[in-house]
């Protein structure tokens, strides 16, 4: 099973998690918004020789500082606003509702601290028009600042809240392929696993020697299958040795009436597969293939680079499958897992082939690789 994937963001005070980068691009915007309003007035101080390089850096400094202040107010908070990120006019309302509180001490800090860095060099601040003028002045300015900036706010923050929730939904996606994997899993291992003792209670009674080799071999595919439990996915070369010890029981039960045929690109070796994928194809092929017959029964087992894919082929010569068989237990987990794991870039094909049956796995050797 994956390990669960860490929240990527951080805490609101209300409990609500965003994206941590959703707030550092937030404040980088809004410090480079204030760097370039600082930047327009020193520009237009230099226009104006009557008037001191600090001057234009503390009105704007001023209303920087002020402006942060309240912006720092509202981004703690907007963990209590994130219930209504798909409400866009409800999510603005309970911000702009606060404007009058705003205007009135944004104007009231501002103009205290301009007025009182004057004073500290001698000098007498002096505002632009009337009070009733500045009121209505600054108070439009701060509404328009506050306009733009929550809707900077908003887009930033449903965009976060977009990523969080599609995140939490491959998460839950996730896990369920892999429970779903462990059930096919499951199906598959009590499968097999009978059919190899009936092998060996067969031979108890008639060859000692060759039933305690068969019971060596089982215990050696058993540990290959607990380790399967760890890990979905495990190299080809792997998968072909579980076939191999599968294959050497089988073989010691039908010792004269079958030959199986490596064909086997060793360039191929390390690519990843699903593990005990490949197990219930060659099972079918005893079960419906061997079992039946009293003649010979040639099996191969290839594998090679087909057009961009990893092409695994299992087939038997001797016998065809019927049509009711070609939907078995084994048959619709491997198709099952193939599509957990692939989507619809992987197949299982099984079909009559001559005198015999064919199962032809395909997996994209891109995805494997990755």
């Amino acid at each position: 099973m994956p390990s669960r994937l860490p929240a990527a963001g951080v805490h609101t005070d209300d409990g609500v998690t965003f994206p941590a980068k959703t707030l550092a691009t937030f404040w980088a915007l809004w410090a480079a918004f204030w760097l370039l309003m600082i930047g327009v007035a020193i520009e237009d101080q230099l226009r104006n020789p009557l008037t001191q390089w600090w001057e234009p850096i503390l009105t704007e400094g001023s209303s920087a500082l002020v402006s942060t202040g309240w912006m720092w107010l509202g981004v703690r908070v907007r963990g209590r606003r994130a219930p209504y990120l798909d409400k866009p006019l409800i999510w603005f309302a309970r911000y702009l509702r606060w404007l009058p509180l705003v205007c009135i001490t944004w104007i009231a800090a501002v103009y205290a601290i301009r007025y009182g860095a004057y004073a500290a060099v001698g000098r007498t601040y002096e505002p632009s028009g009337s009070w009733g003028f500045i009121v209505v002045y600054e108070s439009l300015k701060v509404i328009y600042d506050s306009g733009l900036w929550l809707g900077v706010l908003f887009g930033i923050d449903s965009h976060g809240q977009w990523q969080l929730q599609w995140q939490r939904l491959l998460q839950t996606q996730k896990a369920l392929a892999y429970a779903q994997l462990a059930r096919l899993q499951g199906q598959l291992r009590p499968h097999f696993l009978f059919n190899a003792l009936n092998t060996v209670s067969a031979l108890m009674h008639t060859d000692v020697a060759r039933a305690d080799r068969l019971v060596a071999a089982l215990g050696d595919l058993l540990r290959i299958s607990l380790r399967s439990n760890e890990h979905e996915m495990t190299p080809l070369a792997e998968e072909l040795r579980t076939l191999e010890l599968y294959a050497d029981i089988m073989l010691e039960r039908f010792r004269d009436r079958v030959t199986l045929d490596w064909q086997i690109d060793e360039a191929l070796l390390d690519t990843p597969v699903p593990a005990l994928l490949l197990q219930p194809l060659l099972e079918n092929v005893f079960k419906h293939g061997v079992e039946p017959t009293v003649a010979h029964v040639r099996i191969i087992v290839g594998v090679r680079c087909e057009s961009g894919s990893l092409e695994i082929l299992i087939s038997n010569s001797g016998s065809l499958l019927a049509p009711e068989h070609r939907d078995g237990v084994g048959f619709r987990n491997c198709r099952e897992r193939l599509g957990i794991i692939y989507g619809d870039t992987a197949s299982l094909l099984i079909r009559n082939e001559g005198d015999g049956v064919a199962a032809r796995v395909l997996i994209p050797l891109m995805d494997t690789l990755q």
